[in-house]
């Protein structure tokens, strides 16, 4: 008779992705100088970034400014944070909150994690 198989580690939502270049972001919040194309766009037509940070993540175009976007992509990579930050940095600086969530999105394509 087979012993039965205990599972120790719950499995993960998405991919697994290696840990140093997961826990924080790529870029800092107030970082629109590293990617001037993006600030552009965030600053100039914010709606479109909005709807390419929401289709980059498979979500509905009017999801890309929310708090729970942002929290959704912060728990994916395991980001330090809580929903009160995303909520204060979604309210008081959307534009840097989908800019920085566009930033992290391109850095990660470039590693081979997104």
């Amino acid at each position: 008779m087979a012993t039965p198989s205990v599972v120790t580690i719950q499995p993960q939502y998405g991919m697994a992705v290696p840990a140093v270049s997961s826990s924080m972001w790529q870029t800092g919040l107030m970082d629109c100088c590293t990617d001037c194309s993006i600030c552009c766009c965030g600053a100039f037509c914010f709606p479109c970034l909005a709807c390419q940070v929401a289709g980059d993540m498979n979500e509905c175009c009017l999801c890309g400014t929310s708090v729970a976007m942002r929290t959704l992509y912060r728990t994916r990579y395991n980001i330090p944070g809580s929903i009160c930050s995303d909520f204060c940095v979604t309210l008081w600086c959307p534009m840097c909150s989908v800019c920085q969530i566009k930033r992290d999105i391109n850095r990660r394509r470039e590693l081979r994690i997104f």
